[in-house]
């Protein structure tokens, strides 16, 4: 009996690399709207893989899914900004000065 066996399939493939190129895509798009840019790589938890958070000078921020540690480097590569273990360096200041100001509104 085949109830819990996943089928692999062409689309499978399809959807990873979608969201590869839409997270590429929106992280790219937040380095070009933005100035100071930088990436801190939060490592997996039980319930959350390894994110990467990119936080402006401004303190805005944005955080998504990577694969492991390596491919958030990569990322932080390619868009030329550099890259930070937030477990060595915490999170800057300025981006908890931006989510105090932007929870009381």
């Amino acid at each position: 009996m085949a109830l819990f066996r996943r089928r692999r399939s062409k689309q499978s493939g399809e959807g990873t690399r979608d969201a590869r190129r839409a997270t590429l895509e929106h992280l790219g798009q937040f380095v070009k709207g933005q100035a100071g840019v930088e990436a801190y790589i939060e490592p997996p938890t039980r319930v959350t893989p390894t994110t990467v958070v990119l936080v402006a000078l401004t303190g805005e921020w944005t955080r998504r899914k990577v694969p492991d540690e390596r491919a958030a480097r990569e990322i932080a590569r390619s868009l030329a900004i550099p890259v930070y273990d937030v477990q060595l360096t915490g999170y800057p200041r300025r981006m908890r000065e931006w989510n105090a100001q932007h929870r009381e509104s």
